[in-house]
């Protein structure tokens, strides 16, 4: 019988996802070679029991580290079922879910950038397992991937200046489970904000917003109803402490604070974090603003996400895992060499070469090992900058073009 090869399309699928599987099963051996703990998967999983025993939330302290509980509590409602499994069975999950997540943010971020050939979401997921926000994410057990993926699919369903009743979705839970994305709803009523008084009507944006802020505040709710002692704490107290997260000059910290705190020999910033959070908030926002306005949602998103990680009290080299989208637009816009070098930084574990771990070192580097521990942070400065000086300025003379309710220009 003659055998009918299969479509050229077909064939190119099949090598790049078996390239895909075999990297990720030299991931998977890797980590069970290095018998990963998964240390905040384990947290999680305390903060699910504790909901299910009705214990204090933010009393509680987990494993061996006597890591506390940060996150809001709608977070703790949806880790109530990560309690059911033995830790062993809940890890092999936790493994599998994380690295399909993560081929859900390839290929989010591809359809952000604009590629749609589906053999790419492997060739670049392959490699992408291996990059240290990624590494440390399955690490650890995090649920950054997660994150990533229901903030891009909110902004990647529509076109920019699009909405329908699913619009904020994505980044309404988020936020009620991290605030860290808090920043995507007022980056689009910023938009909304600005197209208004630019003369358009601003509405598709703003709707966006009020979706987000709607799904939030109902989440928000429900983990109250079921939670009130441990909301009120959180709500009232619990939110202001940033120090309870971890030390600010953590060489894993690579927000803003984290940075003035190595640079400055100090474990609390104060004003100066404060100052340059806000100027950096402003300009970032700025560029977001900007380029979502001039119909460039790629490089809108990934400024937004860049702000929100410098700005945030605390980013850790896991919350990173925004380097895939970032790297993905720098190439495709045809900045190689910028892609290049942030790629080599987020592959190269640079964070970890300086001196850290017991008795605070970070508070006294100095020469190079300042500037290694600032590598990621340093990145997303440099990737503001190139994304403002990529955008296009429109002529004064062109009219603008308003979206219609459906996302199309009208």
């Amino acid at each position: 019988m003659t055998m009918i090869a299969p479509p050229a399309a077909h064939r190119r699928i099949a090598v790049a996802l078996g390239v895909c599987l075999v990297s990720f099963t030299a991931f998977w051996a890797a980590q069970q070679a290095a018998h990963v703990s998964m240390i905040d998967l384990m947290v999680y999983r305390a903060e699910g029991a504790a909901v299910r025993a009705g214990g204090d939330l933010y009393a509680l302290r987990a494993t061996a580290a006597h890591l506390p509980t940060t996150y809001p509590p709608f977070a703790a409602l949806l880790f109530a079922p990560l309690s059911l499994p033995d830790p062993a069975l809940l890890r092999t999950l936790a493994t599998a879910g994380n690295l399909a997540l993560l081929v859900m943010l390839v290929r989010l971020s591809l359809k952000l950038v604009g590629h749609a050939r589906v053999e790419t979401v492997f060739w670049v997921a392959a490699p992408a397992v291996w990059c240290e926000p990624v590494w440390t994410t399955l690490r650890y057990g995090q649920i950054n991937l997660l994150l990533a993926v229901l903030v891009l699919w909110d902004l990647t369903r529509r076109p920019a200046g699009g909405y329908d009743r699913w619009s904020g979705v994505g980044l309404g839970l988020a936020t009620a489970v991290k605030l860290t994305p808090a920043l995507f709803p007022m980056f689009l009523l910023a938009t909304g904000l600005a197209d208004r008084r630019g003369g358009g009507g601003g509405e598709p944006w703003l709707r966006h917003a009020r979706g987000a802020a709607v799904v939030f505040a109902g989440a928000t709710v429900l983990a109250a109803a079921v939670l009130p002692y441990d909301s009120w704490r959180f709500w009232t107290g619990m939110v202001f402490r940033a120090s309870r997260v971890g030390r600010a000059e953590d060489t894993a910290n690579q927000a803003l604070r984290g940075i003035l705190a190595r640079f400055l020999h100090t474990p609390d910033p104060g004003a100066l974090w404060a100052v340059c959070t806000a100027v950096v908030a402003a300009l970032g926002l700025a560029v977001a603003v900007r380029a979502e306005l001039r119909e460039r949602r790629a490089w809108a998103v990934c400024a937004c996400a860049v702000t929100a990680l410098l700005i945030s009290p605390v980013s850790w080299t896991h919350h990173w895992v925004w380097c895939v989208p970032l790297v993905l637009l720098l190439w495709s816009r045809g900045h190689r060499a910028a892609a290049l070098g942030a790629l080599l930084v987020f592959c190269s574990y640079v964070p970890w070469w300086v001196p850290h771990g017991t008795g605070r070192p970070e508070l006294r580097l100095a020469g190079a090992d300042l500037f290694l521990s600032a590598a990621y942070g340093g990145i997303g400065g440099l990737f503001l900058a190139v994304a403002r000086t990529s955008l296009p300025t429109p002529a004064p003379d062109v009219v603008r073009v308003k979206p219609s309710r459906t996302g199309r220009t009208s």
